[in-house]
């Protein structure tokens, strides 16, 4: 895992001057690689490579980038894993071998089939940038499920910069940084930029299973190399043979892949462990970490000191069954709150999903014991498991058929009663429930339920609102307008409603927010993270699968709970689905409401000149009167204020 830059077109600029420039725009993301860096410089052509190492595979010199072929054909920097390397040298011709690194494999992967066509070979996650000294282009790729970033960009100059970081594209001299209003307008609705925008005018994200050539500085080239929406198509496909396996034939399927991605993912020269919550997903990810692990594996999870926000117990308690060798970290709110004036530049973009807090937490607790961590994040997106799946699968189906107004009619009704009000009349009906049935927050949920379901007239733009959270935020961004995203393309063949959910979280949700929230964390204090659900092999089976092995009797992610239960006894993990989440409105209201207040200043707002104080001030007033479920759309504004201030000012 390291971090990757560079220059191409670069007018005018000498050897030296391109040097200085490239292994400033590295320096900018050396928390990505503090073992060692290097550049690569080409004057003749306007090129520098630039690389800061954090050693994981082969610790030797031999590991180091840039790295050019046995042949002398490519020039490479490279971030990321290729778990399968040691079965791809098998397959290359003989090589004098300098050393045991998978950047090395890659390279002779490339000289041996070329660039695009190497990419379907590859089992790992990765972002890269590759100079063919020969065709004298330079072509920038990235992983299937978009793990791993890669940024790329035009300065006012014609120069053309990437990085793994906004950060490193910053530093060259000639960087402008001009807002892409657009781009923020998407970011108050998501809480995150999406690819293929940055926050950033002219500067780009390359998407997941995506590859683009560049020549003299213009594309000669792109495409897609794999797509999540060729997979859910040929899956879907394939579902008739799926249809005719039992649950035990389905649960050894999955339980083979499983294992198998796992195995692939202990590859490591350096300390090695795993984020432990208790849950579905991590726990089916460490079960498999201790049959295939050598050593004892090493567990990592994070406890509060708020009851309803703290699933440290349950994490403890896989951890005894399974056996690891278990860390864990009590934080106070107190705690917590540290960690906010950081992560503005710890996210280096504008990034708002308040479960970035205890990531940032966990994932410096393990870094102090281990260089590379897995974690179970995927398992909702791949085997239905967020409750809006439930929700779309018990309620859109049924009220689909239902008049529009008489849904809004009854929407105006469910508002009427506050949050509060609902959760005392529930009360006695969820003590009749089974413990692990009961649910949280019954209001907040109708509430939810009336304004982001029962209005919407379609059930895409149910899915959208669900993943909002200012469901207008062209009218709050001043000269902003919404570009097109998943949600607003056919995606034909995909009639069922959760599928298409799946499909557009895997699409937009997963790479956007939730492997940015564990890429910037983890990589703000050098730690490597691997997600093994998100093995390509394990995707595609996912697709195969047909709903009833994903939704059934109430429970989500069905098929992989009973993996897990052939490991861990469900009375272990059978509970209401928790999240990582954070009390974000009791803070807002009472430890942070000073910092909130002075970057949602109505005056500051409108001197800034992004965004309309009037709906701005009226959230923050009625968040304060006690309706928390504006805490979201304004954590969206404090941290693109808080980005502002600590990274886009400076």
């Amino acid at each position: 895992m390291c971090g990757i830059t560079g220059i191409l077109d670069a007018p005018r600029a000498t050897p030296a001057e391109l040097r200085a420039q490239v292994q400033s725009m590295a320096q900018a993301i050396a928390h990505r690689g503090p073992d060692s860096e290097g550049q690569w410089v080409d004057a003749e052509h306007g090129v520098a490579l630039g690389h800061r190492r954090l050693a994981v595979v082969d610790l030797s010199p031999h590991g180091a980038q840039p790295m050019v072929s046995h042949c002398g054909r490519y020039v490479l920097v490279f971030n990321g894993e290729i778990y399968n390397h040691v079965e791809l040298r098998r397959q290359l011709d003989p090589l004098p071998w300098r050393g045991h690194s998978d950047t090395e494999t890659l390279l002779a992967a490339f000289s041996r089939w070329g660039v695009v066509p190497s990419l379907p070979r590859l089992v790992g996650m990765f972002a890269f940038a590759v100079w063919d000294r020969h065709e004298h282009t330079l072509t920038l790729a990235r992983d299937r499920m978009g793990e791993k970033p890669l940024y790329w960009g035009r300065l006012p100059n014609g120069t053309l910069v990437f990085g793994s970081e906004l950060a490193a594209l910053r530093a060259h001299p000639g960087w402008d940084g001009a807002i892409d209003r657009d781009a923020l307008t998407l970011f108050m609705r998501y809480s995150t930029v999406p690819a293929p925008w940055s926050i950033h005018r002219g500067v780009h994200k390359i998407e997941p299973g995506a590859w683009l050539r560049l020549a003299a500085g213009q594309p000669d080239g792109h495409g897609r190399w794999w797509s999540v929406d060729d997979v859910a198509r040929r899956g879907l496909a394939a579902r008739a043979e799926a249809e005719a396996w039992s649950d035990a034939e389905a649960a050894d399927r999955l339980e083979s892949l499983l294992l198998q991605a796992v195995q692939g993912q202990l590859l490591s020269d350096v300390p090695l462990g795993a984020f432990l919550s208790g849950g579905v997903d991590s726990s089916a990810v460490v079960a498999m970490m201790v049959r295939a692990a050598r050593d004892r594996v090493r567990s990592f999870a994070i406890g509060f000191d708020q009851p309803g926000f703290d699933e440290a117990g349950h994490a403890r308690a896989v951890a005894a069954h399974l056996g690891t060798l278990h860390t864990e970290l009590r934080v106070s709110s107190t705690d917590a709150l540290a960690v906010v004036p950081r992560l503005a530049r710890l996210y280096d973009e504008p990034f708002a999903d308040s479960s970035q807090i205890p990531t940032a937490l966990v994932t410096a607790m393990a870094r102090r014991e281990v260089t590379v961590a897995l974690s179970g994040d995927g398992g909702d997106e791949l085997f239905a498991g967020y409750n809006r799946y439930l929700l779309a699968d018990r309620l859109w189906h049924r009220l689909g058929g239902v008049p529009l107004a008489l849904r809004r009619s009854a929407a105006r009704a469910l508002r009427a009663v506050d949050a509060a009000t609902w959760d005392a009349l529930a009360r006695p009906l969820q003590r009749l429930r089974p413990a692990p049935r009961r649910h949280a927050e019954v209001g907040a949920k109708l509430h939810k339920l009336a304004q982001r379901v029962l209005p919407m007239p379609t059930l895409d733009a149910m899915h959208r609102a669900l993943a909002s959270q200012w469901m207008e935020p062209a009218a709050i961004v001043v000269g902003g307008r919404e570009p097109s995203t998943a949600f607003d393309r056919p995606l034909p063949g995909l009639c069922d409603g959760v599928d298409r959910m799946s499909l557009l979280d895997q699409l937009g949700y997963l790479p956007d927010d939730i492997l940015v929230k564990v890429d910037r964390a983890a990589m703000a204090v050098s730690l490597e993270t691997r997600v093994p659900l998100l093995d390509h092999r394990v995707v595609e089976f996912a697709w195969r699968l047909p709903l009833r092995f994903k939704l059934r009797d109430g429970h989500t992610k069905w098929l992989l709970r009973q993996v897990l239960y052939r490991h861990v006894p469900p009375r272990l993990i059978e509970r209401p689905k928790q999240g990582f989440a954070v009390p974000l409105a009791d803070w807002l209201r009472g430890p942070l409401r000073d910092w909130a207040e002075a970057l949602l200043d109505a005056r500051r707002l409108h001197d800034d000149g992004f965004l309309a104080p009037a709906p701005v001030r009226a959230a923050w007033d009625a968040l304060r009167a006690g309706d928390g479920q504006w805490a979201g759309p304004l954590w969206n504004v404090l941290m693109w204020q808080a980005w502002r201030d600590e990274v886009a000012r400076r």
